[in-house]
């Protein structure tokens, strides 16, 4: 959707803010709802969760493509990312079940992880061509089909467990409470904190306060209750510590990477959504073309050699993408999105197996809702602190060009007058071509301060993947076949 998000806006007729909250609202949606996926899928049965936020997200999409402006669409953004946060936890808690006993349960874990990394990857290409060529309100028309195929297909086919619905009673409601404002308000502190220079505004400090107390009181309620939502103790654990970690390096590596190449192609290029969705296909099609290859190493590499080299892979190649140019496009990004693809594939799989593989089984379910939070949170905070860095450095850099744009210049001063002759000639007015020979120079020297924000906020993601390779050695060794859970 993000790139798409434009045709939205202009339909919408919302401002560059506004649009911002399309997305995150979805997000906080999202991240509330992930934690709970565990005791929701017991209560509910796994099916059960499946239908029901499969016809969640399926009403939502139909709310959103009826939006009348763009405060209804942040409301039903959220809604809708509610409903879909579940789906990622319970699809790999459903796929350790299903391959209970078998040598395969691994892979199973390590296949549905892969996969659910493709969304970030050839959604772009599904959604600027779907903006592209019909309209915005398609984006979520096409959701309808898919969701509607998901809930018929979870009510008929998983059949894996019964609900439970005696958990309702003694289920800690005010822990929910307590995580939902505490990421709720965390997210709002990432998405308008640099907007309203951080704490000082009123608002962003009370958000960050709210916040902090309620995260804090989470943690006690959940550590001291006798059946609590999610299982904290799970990170005594060194594996799904470092696990947790890594998935949160992962989002940032996904979902940036993403971000900063569809804004790059927009922004600098000027491409319209589906040639956006065109360039990021790439690192869709090496990702699935690396499933075979990591299922045949997994059988006989020590998964934290595989852990390393996604890692790796990533750190590649958002080094590759730090010579960036105004001239790049599909053509020079190939070979660092070909490294994306593959990193994504080896990373997010062998963390799954690494983090989930050491616990026991009962805590596998509540485990998988905390591992898949810190991939979304990891995304999210990635996201806002690339849009700061971006901000600050295209400022830094602007300023820096500036410096050398004077009258002291003589190649600048003889580019001016070219310029200026040029636009006097075509507009008649010698003083209006000054004006818009000082306007294009200041475009031109706004784009490569651009262009060289874009390569450090590469470079520093490459920076945080080097440093998480030089931690695998921390974890202890999983077998990719020992995941096992009990039938519920």
């Amino acid at each position: 959707m993000i790139v798409s998000i434009q045709e939205i806006g202009g339909g919408l007729a919302a401002s560059q803010v506004e649009l911002s909250w399309v997305m995150t609202s979805y997000l906080i949606g999202e991240i509330i709802v992930i934690p709970l996926s565990a005791w929701l899928a017991r209560v509910m049965s796994t099916g059960g969760l499946i239908t029901v936020s499969a016809a969640g997200l399926t009403g939502a999409s139909i709310l959103c493509s009826m939006a009348w402006d763009v405060r209804s669409m942040i409301v039903f953004r959220a809604i809708q990312g509610f409903f879909a946060g579940s789906m990622i936890p319970v699809a790999q808690t459903a796929a350790v079940t299903l391959f209970q006993g078998k040598r395969s349960t691994g892979l199973a874990v390590s296949i549905v992880a892969a996969i659910a990394g493709l969304a970030p990857t050839l959604g772009p290409l599904l959604g600027g061509w779907i903006a592209d060529g019909f309209s915005w309100r398609w984006l979520f028309y096409i959701n309808v089909v898919f969701g509607t195929l998901i809930m018929v297909s979870a009510s008929l086919f998983v059949r894996i467990d019964k609900p439970n619905l005696t958990l309702l009673k003694g289920a800690d409601y005010l822990g929910m409470v307590l995580m939902a404002i505490s990421l709720g308000c965390l997210n709002y502190v990432l998405e308008e904190g640099y907007r309203w220079d951080w704490f000082s505004d009123d608002r962003i400090r009370m958000g960050t306060l709210i916040s902090a107390l309620s995260g804090i009181g989470f943690v006690i309620r959940t550590l001291s209750y006798a059946q609590p939502i999610v299982d904290l103790r799970a990170f005594t654990n060194r594996n799904f510590s470092l696990g947790c970690l890594f998935s949160f390096v992962t989002g940032v590596g996904i979902f940036c990477l993403t971000c900063l190449t569809v804004l790059f192609l927009g922004r600098v290029r000027g491409f319209i959504a589906w040639q956006n969705g065109n360039t990021i296909l790439w690192a869709g099609l090496f990702q699935v073309s690396a499933i075979p290859i990591y299922i045949v190493l997994s059988k006989h590499l020590d998964l934290r050699w595989l852990l390393m080299f996604g890692l790796g892979c990533f750190g590649i190649s958002m080094w590759l993408f730090t010579p960036i140019t105004n001239q790049w496009q599909w053509q020079e990004m190939l070979t660092p999105l070909a490294f994306r693809g593959v990193a994504v594939t080896f990373a997010l799989a062998s963390t799954t197996t690494l983090a989930l593989g050491g616990l026991a089984p009962d805590r596998v379910p509540s485990a998988s809702g905390l591992f898949a939070l810190m991939r979304c949170l990891g995304g999210a905070i990635g996201i806002a602190a690339c849009g700061i860095l971006l901000n600050d450095r295209t400022n830094l850099h602007f300023l820096r060009i500036a410096e050398h744009l004077t009258s002291a210049n003589n190649e600048l001063i003889n580019r001016l007058h070219g310029m200026t002759a040029r636009y006097a000639q075509s507009m008649g007015d010698s003083v209006s071509g000054q004006a818009a020979a000082l306007k294009n120079l200041w475009l031109l020297a706004y784009r490569e301060a651009q262009v060289q924000a874009f390569a450090d906020a590469y470079l520093a993601i490459a920076v945080c993947f080097a440093l998480s390779v030089m931690m695998v050695p921390f974890m202890h060794k999983v077998s990719p076949f020992r995941v096992r859970l009990p039938m519920r």
